[in-house]
């Protein structure tokens, strides 16, 4: 039996093809956007439609084995980095998407001045800035 076979009887959830394929696209890491796991998927089945990859997201995240990210303005992206309560910083340039950990090490990272009442057990905090790449091309086109 695969991790992945494993991984999904452990959270209740039936083993098939098209989530084998998910889980295993979404463990090479990254922060991917459904069309991008379609894409990968079809290389991987002989055929599965895009509605099928958003029920299999939907199912895997669910489950906690995939994390749903949706930066403003951006499509929704999926990782399967999970339970660890990390966080996303953004470029405003390209959309490209990295995570940082955790700010104080245990959750919820951020404590709001007022909960409400609230238990608190997570913070979902996005960072937004400009990459790396961005930045030299901002710098390229302010000295030409």
């Amino acid at each position: 039996m695969s991790n992945g076979e494993e991984l999904l009887r452990e959270h209740g959830l039936r083993v098939t093809k098209p989530r084998l394929a998910v889980l295993e696209i979404l463990s090479e890491g990254g922060h991917l956007e459904v069309e991008e796991i379609a894409v990968r998927a079809r290389t991987r089945l002989e055929s599965v439609s895009t509605q099928a990859i958003y029920d299999v997201l939907g199912a895997l995240s669910r489950a906690g084995l995939a994390r749903r990210l949706e930066p403003a303005g951006s499509p929704a992206r999926f990782e399967a980095r999970v339970g660890d309560n990390h966080h996303h910083i953004v470029c405003r340039g390209c959309g490209e998407i990295a995570d940082v950990d955790c700010a104080v090490g245990e959750r919820p990272c951020l404590t709001p001045s007022d909960a409400h009442g609230f238990e608190l057990d997570e913070a979902e905090v996005t960072f937004w800035g400009l990459c790396p790449a961005c930045q030299g091309r901002r710098l390229a086109e302010t000295t030409t």
